[in-house]
């Protein structure tokens, strides 16, 4: 496998590539080729031809949750290139219409609206899309101290109720070294993830974490799950998007991991 981060919130210096505040990767497991996720804008794919990486190429597309900062970038991609059989893997709760603070922060397109411009394949169970990735589906929670949090309102059935972001999922890859586990921005908590991970695939385990974790506070909730993922005595450990820098330094003082933006290519092994 072979991961190339198409936008993230951070950019290394002297590479002029685009960064927002928001997350692509495009992965290639041999012959497929899957985008995950799309960012706030096009910026994925400016960078994406100033990288040399050809879009038109991707077989199939994978939604981390339904936020337009993961989801903003479908127009755009739509617009650019011919993606009607191309399959979308989403929760299928991943289009609703979603606010905070009075700002819309859902995806820019509801459901009927996706399946007029991709295969739309919604669902909250686990989906094999390559031979060596999975799609999540939804999430259950095993550990107390990764308790959701609400993150703004939803609309279902006529009026906004608090969303906890039931549709947020992640990627698990399994190579030859162990599991390698892809998110965006792990609302149903890092170590939730990676449990139902081993879960599903049997492996034990994990060879590397990449994306967003949702940690910003030096609390509890840090704490533990920085005690859990040392435990995993992860190889490869690639926290961005939504981890703050105090979050990151505490992770340091722990465990090592390593600097991570647009541009960065990761390759694992099958």
């Amino acid at each position: 496998m072979k991961l190339t981060i198409l936008v993230d919130n951070n950019t290394y210096i002297d590479q002029y590539l685009l960064g927002e505040p928001a997350l692509s990767f495009y992965i290639e497991d041999g012959e497929n080729k899957v985008l995950f996720d799309t960012g706030y804008s096009d910026a994925f794919i400016k960078n994406a031809k100033a990288l040399g990486i050809d879009l038109s190429e991707i077989t199939s597309v994978a939604l981390s949750h339904g936020h337009v900062d993961h989801t903003g970038g479908i127009p755009y991609l739509a617009e650019e290139f011919e993606t009607k059989n191309i399959p979308m893997y989403a929760h299928p709760k991943a289009f609703e219409e979603k606010r905070m603070d009075g700002v819309q922060t859902g995806a820019p397109l509801r459901a009927e609206e996706v399946e007029k411009l991709f295969d739309l394949r919604l669902s909250a169970d686990p989906v094999q899309i390559t031979p060596n990735i999975m799609f999540m589906g939804q999430i259950p929670q095993y550990f107390d101290f990764e308790s959701r949090v609400m993150t703004g309102y939803v609309l279902r059935d006529g009026e906004f109720v608090p969303d906890y972001d039931i549709d947020d999922t992640a990627l698990v890859y399994t190579g030859k070294e162990g599991l390698y586990i892809i998110t965006g921005c792990s609302h149903a908590g890092i170590c939730n993830i990676v449990k139902y991970a081993q879960k599903l695939t049997g492996v034990e385990k994990i060879a590397g974490i990449i994306g967003g974790f949702h940690l910003f506070k030096v609390d509890d909730r840090l704490e533990n799950t920085i005690n859990y993922l040392e435990s995993l005595n992860v190889s490869s450990f690639n926290p961005c998007h939504c981890v703050s820098l105090f979050a990151r330094a505490e992770m340091l003082k722990r465990f090592p991991i390593s600097e991570t933006g647009t541009g960065m290519t990761l390759s694992v092994d099958e």
